[in-house]
């Protein structure tokens, strides 16, 4: 008799523990491990490779995981693609914070990623005869939409950009994307929508701003771990 050998690859190591069909995505591990240890029951750590933390509980009876991706697109991209090749993953939500570029945005208003524009070059990969538009999973979207409603939370639903570039060297970049519309700006949604493009799976990015770019507001780094709580509670009811 054959035994098949357990699921793991170089970046997470269960360990045997089951990680769920619906996971949330926040950057900051340590957000991942606030959100287990705050929302969720019987909580058991998944991984802990390079210390991003991830963990498998219920909320309200439902299965749900919660890691932490790093920032960028090639750390994401890398995470979302072993989650949904090798351990199954169908629905992607990725919680995270971002900064604004359009004035009638303010400190703690969330957004939700409708699409993503970028520019990173990470869809070269699929070899497309011309520019892909890169959205979310309307199934999702329409579900946090209407969680939100029922909350009584105002949320934006737009388009965001997803940028490989923190510290730019052209300070009118920002300014050029505002023009377009473009809400805030953060580094991971267009690689976690192309994964899940092409896989075939479900994904949404929701966001807390956290700093307004042009009128230099921010949050603190301990506000962003663990004060974001009203995009994790919609993130939470949408799984």
């Amino acid at each position: 008799m054959t035994t098949s050998m357990p699921k793991e690859t170089p970046h997470i190591k269960p360990g045997g523990v089951e990680i769920a069909e619906t996971i949330l995505l926040p950057g900051d591990p340590l957000r991942a491990k606030f959100i287990a240890e705050t929302y969720l029951e019987n909580a058991v750590q998944f991984n802990n490779v390079r210390g991003m933390l991830g963990y498998t509980g219920t909320f309200k009876g439902r299965k749900i995981s919660v890691m932490g991706t790093g920032m960028g697109t090639p750390s994401m991209s890398l995470y979302s693609w072993e989650l949904i090749h090798v351990f199954g993953v169908k629905n992607l939500i990725r919680i995270g914070s971002a900064g604004a570029i359009q004035d009638h945005l303010n400190l703690y208003d969330i957004v939700f990623a409708m699409g993503s524009a970028t520019d990173s070059n990470y869809a070269h990969q699929y070899n497309l005869p011309g520019h892909y538009s890169i959205t979310a999973s309307f199934e999702l979207l329409e579900k946090a939409k209407k969680i939100a409603d029922a909350q009584g939370q105002k949320v934006h639903v737009g388009n965001v950009l997803s940028s490989d570039i923190f510290y730019n060297a052209d300070p009118t970049a920002l300014k050029k994307w505002s023009e377009m519309g473009i809400l805030c700006a953060e580094m991971e949604s267009a690689g976690l929508y192309l994964n899940a493009a092409h896989a075939g799976v479900n994904a949404l990015c929701i966001l807390t701003i956290s700093d307004h770019i042009f009128r230099h507001e921010s949050t603190t780094p301990e506000e962003r771990q663990t004060a974001f709580t009203k995009m994790m509670e919609i993130a939470l009811e949408l799984a």
